[in-house]
């Protein structure tokens, strides 16, 4: 049985996407970029077309990927913040904020990685 067009868009308005943190990796240096987003997939999109178009904001950054190229560097979901799915709507944007802080501050604390700040 086929789903009508109505079906189909509220199916999609109620898709919830994944979000977390992502870590873009410059897999030469070791340097590392760490983000958070409300949907890991979208996040990942901009940041390498930001990279491939030489518009990303964070300068150091975007010179290692004109230098090395696009294949030096890694793109990954480091971790997943789960829906609470008791709540409809929820923003979680102090959350996520907070999931980068800690993962910075633990990789910064760890001192094996350099980190490529903004």
């Amino acid at each position: 049985m086929m789903k009508t067009k109505k079906e189909l868009k509220l199916e999609y308005k109620e898709m919830k996407p994944p979000m977390g943190a992502i870590i873009i990796k410059n897999n030469l240096s070791g340097k590392i970029f760490i983000d958070v987003s409300k949907d890991l997939k979208s996040i990942i999109n901009r940041h390498r077309f930001q990279l491939k178009m030489g518009m990303h904001k964070t300068k150091e950054l975007q010179q290692d990927w004109n230098e090395y190229g696009e294949e030096v560097f890694s793109f990954d979901v480091l971790e997943e913040l789960k829906y609470d799915e008791k709540e409809e709507k929820i923003d979680c944007t102090k959350e996520l904020e907070l999931m980068k802080m800690i993962w910075l501050e633990k990789l910064k604390k760890d001192g094996l990685v350099q980190i490529y700040e903004k």
